[in-house]
């Protein structure tokens, strides 16, 4: 039998438990054991919350880490302007019981910071993911606090980096790339810690390039971040873009 190492979906009492059961020939006890154990992975659900405001390019990040693109059936609604009023789910097209979460924006005259937090459930999500497409805001820190508060992940993530880079060549800026990208995390480190929130996890993305920039390692780190069953059913949602990716399937 596999050994907790090789296992995610068993932890190491569990699988002593069930050699046991095998080796002492309860057969009838062993396969209702393994029953549950494939029913709890079935009904396992990871929920994903996704917060920023408008513009910032949240569906196209939801539509991104699904497979799909803004012309797909079932693909989240993509605009410049706030086009989500309420949490709007969007299950994996694949793996159902993944679901990203499109959170509206916060601080507007509809979600006053005060009834932000039990509006939008936060209690109910396994992690956070904030994007925005220039810098975090005040609204961001708080929204942070509220999640700390709650013992959750939280993860920042700064969007639209190629369209950065790509005004600095047009602009005939000579720079050099990953020296580019390095000040602009460590701007954005600075910006957040000076908010209060203490060694923030950053990464600059493309939601169009998922091989580029820091997405690879958004990807896993997500993963290491997740233990169990919902480590599995998150990576085998992911899209395989990446030849770890692939292995670790």
């Amino acid at each position: 039998m596999a050994s907790s190492s090789e296992s995610a979906y068993f932890t190491q009492h569990e699988i002593n438990e069930l050699q046991t059961t095998y080796e002492q020939g309860e057969l009838s006890k062993f396969t209702t054991q393994m029953e549950k154990k494939l029913n709890d992975i079935k009904n396992a659900e990871l929920n994903i919350a996704v917060t920023g405001n408008s513009g910032a390019g949240k569906s196209t990040f939801i539509n991104a880490m699904r497979g799909l693109r803004g012309c797909d059936e079932g693909a989240a609604k993509i605009g410049n302007i706030e086009t989500t009023m309420e949490q709007t789910p969007y299950k994996h097209s694949t793996f159902p019981n993944v679901c990203f979460w499109d959170l509206p924006g916060v601080g507007t005259t509809k979600f006053p910071m005060k009834v932000y937090v039990s509006r939008m459930g936060f209690t109910t999500y396994d992690f956070f993911i904030i994007i925005s497409q220039n810098r975090f805001t005040e609204n961001d820190a708080k929204v942070i606090e509220e999640i700390k508060n709650l013992g959750k992940k939280f993860y920042f993530l700064r969007s639209q980096i190629d369209n950065d880079l790509n005004t600095l060549e047009q602009q005939g800026i000579d720079f050099d790339r990953m020296t580019e990208l390095a000040e602009m995390k460590q701007d954005i480190s600075r910006r957040l810690m000076a908010a209060g929130i203490s060694d923030p996890i950053i990464f600059l993305i493309s939601n169009f390039s998922l091989n580029e920039f820091d997405f690879p390692q958004l990807k896993e780190t997500l993963l290491n971040n997740l233990d169990g069953i919902k480590k599995d059913i998150l990576l085998m949602s992911l899209p395989s873009t990446t030849v770890k990716i692939v292995e670790m399937k």
